[in-house]
């Protein structure tokens, strides 16, 4: 008997599994968008949570089929010589990360400044973006605009892009509050996580379309991660349970991308589900519930079927 029952559990779940699939395939095709030659799809992978080294990792980027990697700047040489040689080795586009955790004011923007100057400076490889963690949320206004007051200028002497995350304890951590940093500020470029302001206001933002229609009109770079209600990541987007966070999230990319195809532009997009703690995880095991890599590449090639040309 609980043999047969197990039976019908496992020939269940792989029956839900595969028309999840098949729903999901199919909704990646189902974006109409205005073709333009000059768009360019980049996806990019992250090595948060990747264990082995920085050889492998590119190596198994490359082998999925990304286009490149985004990475914190290595602030000492042999970091970033390894870098490099990697990056060339494996034919593989870079988007940098740059930030600061101090909680001193003048000592955060001091070290950004150094980081973002060298990540900038760099004369080996361009990269596609430089994406800042930048400020504190509890920094006055007048503390982080400091930092979009660096970047634009910065920006425009390199020709680098340079963006500014929408992220949890950073300067834009919440939709209200970057609309504030938009409106006053018409060069901000953004980097739209949009998986932390539903966290932070607890829901799918459907209460407040404007502050999201002024943030979709600034976005450069996307981080693709769903989150929910009560946290930053789903456990698994391919779960039924998720398909409303799923869809509210590729309504927003969507746009994104619709307003990148139709100029011809660039859209870099990052998959960036994390492991654990970001991951949830069983009780006393902390074993992850779901695969975090299998995840982001599952992701990469969704994102490629629904926005490549």
């Amino acid at each position: 008997m609980l043999k047969s029952r197990r039976k019908f559990i496992q020939t269940s779940v792989t029956a839900s599994t595969a028309l999840l699939l098949s729903s999901l395939q199919s909704f990646a095709n189902q974006a109409g968008f205005t073709e333009n030659k000059s768009f360019d799809l980049k996806i990019l992978a992250t090595n948060w949570g990747f264990q082995g080294t920085l050889d492998e990792y590119c190596s198994k980027v490359k082998k999925e089929g990304y286009d490149g990697i985004e990475i914190w700047w290595p602030m000492e040489k042999n970091g970033q010589d390894e870098l490099f040689t990697c990056l060339k080795k494996h034919s593989l586009d870079v988007g940098f990360l740059v930030g600061g955790s101090q909680s001193n004011f003048q000592q955060h923007l001091d070290y950004f400044k150094a980081m973002i100057d060298a990540a900038a400076a760099n004369t080996v490889q361009k990269p596609l973006y430089i994406n800042c963690h930048s400020g504190r949320d509890f920094f006055s206004y007048e503390e982080n605009k400091a930092f979009i007051d660096y970047t634009t200028p910065l920006s425009k002497r390199t020709g680098i892009l340079i963006c500014h995350e929408t992220h949890r304890s950073r300067m834009l951590f919440a939709a209200p509050v970057a609309k504030q940093f938009i409106q006053k500020n018409p060069e901000l470029k953004i980097t739209f996580d949009v998986s932390h302001w539903c966290n932070v206001s607890e829901s799918l933002l459907q209460d407040q379309p404007e502050n999201i229609a002024i943030a979709l009109d600034r976005v450069e770079h996307i981080h693709a991660r769903i989150g929910h209600a009560e946290g930053p990541q789903v456990n698994d987007p391919r779960a039924p349970e998720w398909e409303a966070a799923v869809k509210a999230h590729f309504e927003w990319w969507d746009k994104i991308a619709a307003r990148k195809k139709e100029a011809g532009e660039r859209l870099t997009i990052l998959t960036e589900f994390g492991p654990p703690d970001y991951m949830p995880t069983t009780p006393y095991t902390k074993q992850p519930l779901a695969d975090q890599w299998a995840i982001n590449v599952y992701m990469m090639h969704l994102l490629r079927k629904r926005y490549a040309s």
